[in-house]
């Protein structure tokens, strides 16, 4: 079923993200401190997004299995690139990842929503998250504008 693979690629990407942010956060300098929140906050949404993605999956009689071939697509590989390059860079840098990681996840949620294969409570869902993903991509945008 086309719509179990759209959501375990979500599931995919919003794990990636999650690892992401925790990786940026390991690496943040002292004065970069102020990232911790929102690094924090959004790993945290990632990993609730993915656990709201798993009972869907799971509803629909599908397991959601970390080794699973379907979730291998190249869009939430663009996080696993992104948590490679957060290490002791300055704050523009860090941000600079830090959105094109977002930008990924943008993506992958427009081509769920535009797939049409997603549908009832699952697109809800889907719906609901992708704007709370816009508004966090938002933030990182607004500081990585204002960074230095």
């Amino acid at each position: 079923m086309k719509a179990i693979r759209h959501l375990k690629n979500l599931i995919e990407i919003n794990n990636d993200r999650t690892l992401g942010f925790k990786k940026a956060l390991e690496d943040l300098e002292p004065i970069n401190a102020d990232l911790q929140v929102i690094f924090t906050t959004t790993a945290a949404e990632s990993e609730r997004f993915a656990q709201e993605l798993t009972v869907l999956v799971e509803q629909h009689g599908a397991e959601v299995d970390d080794n699973d071939e379907s979730v291998a697509g190249a869009i939430h590989r663009a996080w696993i690139d992104v948590k490679a390059l957060f290490g002791g860079k300055d704050r523009k840098s860090i941000l600079e990842e830090a959105e094109r990681g977002e930008d990924a996840i943008k993506a992958a949620y427009k081509k769920v929503m535009d797939s049409g294969d997603v549908t009832g409570q699952a697109l809800e869902t889907v719906l609901d998250q992708a704007a709370q993903i816009r508004a966090s991509h938002d933030k990182i945008k607004a500081l990585r504008d204002s960074a230095n």
